[in-house]
């Protein structure tokens, strides 16, 4: 239990060293628009995912219509309609609001599998997941208190942008709360099915998604008389490559290894692990930035990695022996 847990942590930060990469995507090409990085990232996703399919041709052949339908819920919720709403909350409100919104996440995931799949995974007790909750919800503050500070200051504008913008952010935080919760339910579910031919399927389900939003966006982009030169940009050659290393390391190897850590850990510290992502985020920007972060960005991430150490070494409990207790 205490080797399938680390294991499942390795895997966890691997998939949030990956994920880590999308945030950083718009700031190398600021020219496009979120909505076409948004299709573009996982269009990349799904023609990466075709020839995957042919090698895992034999595992796929497994999976049912059920399985396919499932491939396809998750696709569209937690990959699309998650980055469109969070583009769209970005555009509306700017970055500080939706990425204090974004970055309770870890907490919010957390909570609800803990609610949800006590039966299944056993009940992580409250007394000891409390501090792991707390030093990470404490960490986000730290790391979004400078963020908060310019949102302050920029609130005199459009109230009902803001609003909607905010409104936006709750949804790609109910979208990538529910994508993990269901897609672990699969996972827990065919104990025995591959985790990569599973990401592979997920690409492939999403492929005709992209295509048709990417069509859509065309559309009306030319509707609106936007001057905007499609299908790829001013930048065709920066633009490809970018989307097609997204694709392949965010889409396709990060959504492999978070697989990999779903089979192997509870839902609820799972959820918490996603904490990589933004710890990974984070690292990039400064890097790009080519200056160090401040003290109390430090701070934030000390307790963030602490809060995700203690929930690694919290062990889950049946719920029969908690409800035993109670009585």
């Amino acid at each position: 239990m205490l080797h399938a847990m680390w294991t499942g942590t390795l895997y966890a930060l691997i998939a949030g060293l990956m994920w880590g990469l999308v945030f950083i995507g718009p700031l190398l090409v600021p020219e496009y628009p979120a909505a076409l990085q948004s299709v573009g990232r996982y269009l990349a996703f799904g023609l990466i995912a075709l020839p995957l399919a042919w090698l895992d041709r034999a595992a796929l052949r497994q999976l049912t219509r059920a399985d396919w339908l499932e491939a396809l819920k998750l696709a569209m919720i937690g990959n699309l309609l998650y980055y469109v709403c969070l583009a769209a909350a970005i555009q509306r409100a700017g970055a500080p609001l939706p990425t204090m919104i974004i970055g309770t996440l870890p907490v919010v995931i957390a909570i609800a599998a803990n609610l949800r799949n006590a039966r299944r995974d056993g009940q992580l007790p409250w007394a000891r997941l409390a501090p792991s909750l707390l030093l990470i919800a404490t960490g986000i503050a730290c790391v979004n208190q400078a963020e908060f500070s310019g949102l302050k200051a920029q609130s005199h504008g459009e109230f009902l942008r803001y609003a909607s913008g905010a409104l936006l952010a709750c949804v790609s935080v109910a979208c990538w709360t529910w994508y993990p919760l269901r897609n672990a339910d699969w996972l827990r579910h065919h104990p025995s099915r591959n985790p990569r031919s599973w990401a592979t399927a997920q690409g492939v389900a999403t492929l005709p998604l992209a295509v048709i939003g990417y069509v859509l966006l065309w559309l009306g982009m030319r509707a609106s008389g936007s001057h905007f030169p499609m299908p790829f940009g001013p930048r065709p050659v920066v633009f490809i490559s970018l989307m097609a290393v997204i694709g392949l390391f965010a889409s396709w190897l990060g959504t492999t290894c978070w697989n990999e850590a779903s089979q192997r850990l509870p839902t609820a510290i799972a959820g918490q692990l996603i904490v990589f992502e933004t710890l990974a985020a984070l690292s990039y920007a400064y890097a790009l930035r080519g200056k160090p972060p401040g003290m109390q960005t430090l701070i934030g991430v000390v307790l963030l990695v602490a809060g995700v150490v203690w929930a690694a070494r919290v062990k889950p409990v049946p719920l029969e022996y908690v409800e035993a207790e109670r009585l």
